[in-house]
């Protein structure tokens, strides 16, 4: 019988999160951008390799996986159509993995939006967890490079679907930034306001912000949360949003303006 699981934070470049899942002695890694730290916490905790887990192609989540399987022979689960070579376990929505050396069971989502073909490891149970890559981000939600404010609605819909206690994974210490951003546009949310102070203080702090909560960003998150009026009406008034139009006008309409923020 494997120990419990718990994941670690692993700071690498500027603001990226990779994140360790182990159980004292075996260890899969999310989202591996730069191959340095993640051997280093795996000699310092005493960790031994034994799956490597990849979210979508960009550089900075998959740039340590050649250094890493120069030291460890384990496969490669990622998204199916995302263009990763590396890949040897492609995977698509509903798909289920196990971790070998780990008392892990994770189900996939297809999340695209940031990328076309990027996926989301979700883990049910009494502890759930949910590793969304560049897809949701606490209080904000990553960029269109390559879908469409349709597709990334969508994705973030399902997320927002699993469980209030769902520890959110993202990839990016951007919460502050974030958060700016979300009291701009939905000033008068008190649940924000306090999230605001929290996230403040945890930075002075030098702690991560990371993980959150399904039930923190269905609060906060105005990208869970686009169909508000006072969002809209935000929008309206800093001239980013023009008449009565559809939710998915207001939701393109935000991320536009989040761009530029």
């Amino acid at each position: 019988m494997s120990n419990p699981v718990s994941v670690l934070t692993v700071p690498a470049f500027r603001d990226n999160y990779l994140w360790l899942i182990h159980n004292g002695r075996h260890a899969a890694v999310v989202d591996p951008g730069d191959a340095g730290p993640i051997l280093a916490a795996l000699q310092e905790h005493g960790l031994t390799l034994t799956a490597i887990l990849l979210t979508h192609h960009h550089a900075d989540h998959i740039g340590g996986v050649p250094g890493l399987l120069e030291r460890f022979q384990v496969p490669v689960f990622g998204p199916r159509h995302d263009g990763i070579a590396a890949v040897t376990r492609p995977l698509d929505e509903g798909d289920q993995i196990g971790v070998t050396g780990l008392d892990l069971a994770l189900r996939v989502l297809e999340v695209p939006g940031h990328t076309l073909g990027h996926i989301a490891y979700v883990r049910d149970g009494a502890e759930p967890w949910v590793f969304c890559g560049d897809t949701l981000f606490a209080g904000g939600c990553g960029r269109l490079f390559e879908g469409t404010p349709q597709q990334m609605a969508a994705s973030l819909g399902k997320l927002a679907a699993l469980p209030e206690a769902t520890k959110v994974f993202c990839a990016h210490e951007y919460t502050l930034s974030n958060l700016r951003f979300a009291s701009a546009v939905e000033p008068s949310n008190t649940a924000l306001q306090a999230r605001v102070t929290v996230e403040t203080a945890t930075r002075e702090r030098g702690e991560p912000t990371v993980p959150s909560t399904i039930g923190v960003e269905r609060a906060t998150n105005p990208f869970l949360r686009y169909r508000e009026p006072e969002i809209a009406a935000q929008l309206r008034a800093a001239g980013k949003l023009h008449g009565d139009v559809a939710p998915m006008e207001i939701f393109a309409a935000l991320r536009e303006w989040k761009n530029n923020f």
